[in-house]
């Protein structure tokens, strides 16, 4: 959807331009705000597909809260933060590669090999961030969260001896806690890479690049990745209204990323020029429908990527030996507690 039907859509009645100044300390990406209405939306419009236990109103209040979780978690300690902050961007050049030199379609599988690459062009993970990993890991494991409690949930009804079934069973309801808490931390990372500025080496002003546009340097450009901004002047069944269907992109968990980041770096000068206009600070209809739809995006990348880890969890492996979820889901392996217990 283009902006100017987003700016249509949208309507003057939802420009605050009495609220009072938004404050002048930074908040992170989309702010607490914007990331309980990617994660809250994108479990509102989990298809009946997904366990329902995912989309009851608790689950869809906690997963959106859960979502906001790993920037509450900065400023935790040195070690702590130089390792985890870089997961929330990936700073591309204006040739759109890392660092000037990794296109995200030759991202190598291990961050070790990532992080060697970036190292001869005189960059790390660290400096350019792994955002794209961070999207993948997560994926990984909600998907491997998902098999199990499929499997447990299997055994709690199948298994021979009625010990192992309530074994299963209450394997199964634990479960539930880990799928709440790793679906909820885990789309923090979709709904980072809806922001533009956390794909672009123009993350806070436009830095020491060549700049013939004049565009805000330093840190003013923080002003409209101020929660602030999403909790004064974005409306949420608005953006819930700009989320596209699910898309049947029959691709990988890396296409998914890479499309979305690519797309959405393509925003930032966009932004730089609403900025330079004053239109934040000012919500005027343009950045508010322009804020309004990378929410919505955002939200639609995450409800997408749980489908998906859902349809993958299907063809997974469980348990110490390995056992294929194939052969439990069909009934020609009847799950037995050890099968879990590798001691």
């Amino acid at each position: 959807m283009k902006l100017q039907e987003i700016v249509k859509r949208l309507g003057l009645g939802l420009v605050l331009a009495g609220m009072s100044a938004l404050p002048s300390n930074p908040v992170y990406a989309w702010g607490a705000t914007g990331h309980e209405f990617i994660s809250g939306i994108a479990a509102e419009l989990f298809p009946d597909e997904i366990p329902e236990f995912l989309r009851t109103p608790e689950a869809v209040e906690t997963i959106a809260v859960f979502g906001r979780e790993p920037d509450r978690d900065k400023h935790t300690g040195e070690t702590h933060d130089s390792d985890l902050n870089p997961m929330h961007y990936v700073m591309l050049a204006d040739n759109g590669n890392v660092a000037g030199v990794l296109p995200l379609d030759q991202l190598p599988i291990t961050l070790d090999e990532y992080n060697a690459k970036l190292l001869v062009a005189g960059s790390s993970q660290y400096k350019s961030g792994y955002l794209p990993y961070a999207i993948v890991v997560g994926w990984y494991q909600l998907a491997k969260d998902f098999a199990y409690w499929r499997a447990s949930s299997i055994g709690a009804k199948t298994a021979v001896e009625a010990r192992d079934r309530a074994w299963f069973e209450a394997d199964r309801q634990h479960r539930k806690l880990l799928l709440l808490r790793d679906l909820g931390y885990w789309s923090h990372f979709p709904g980072d890479a809806s922001m533009p500025l956390h794909t672009s080496v123009h993350f806070y002003g436009w830095g020491p690049y060549p700049n013939p546009q004049g565009y805000a340097t330093g840190d003013t450009m923080d002003l409209y990745i101020k929660g602030a901004f999403v909790r004064h002047h974005i409306n949420r069944d608005v953006v819930k209204s700009l989320v596209p269907p699910y898309d049947a992109c029959n691709c990988s968990v890396w296409d998914r990323a890479r499309k979305m980041i690519l797309a959405r770096n393509k925003e930032v000068i966009p932004m730089y020029e609403l900025y330079k206009k004053g239109a934040f600070e000012a919500a005027t209809p343009e950045a508010v429908a322009l804020v309004s739809a990378e929410l919505g995006l955002g939200a639609a990348l995450v409800r997408d990527m749980v489908i998906d880890a859902w349809k993958e969890s299907s063809i997974l492996g469980v348990g110490d030996p390995v056992i294929s979820m194939r052969d439990i889901l069909s009934g020609k392996h009847i799950l037995r507690r050890d099968d879990f217990h590798n001691d």
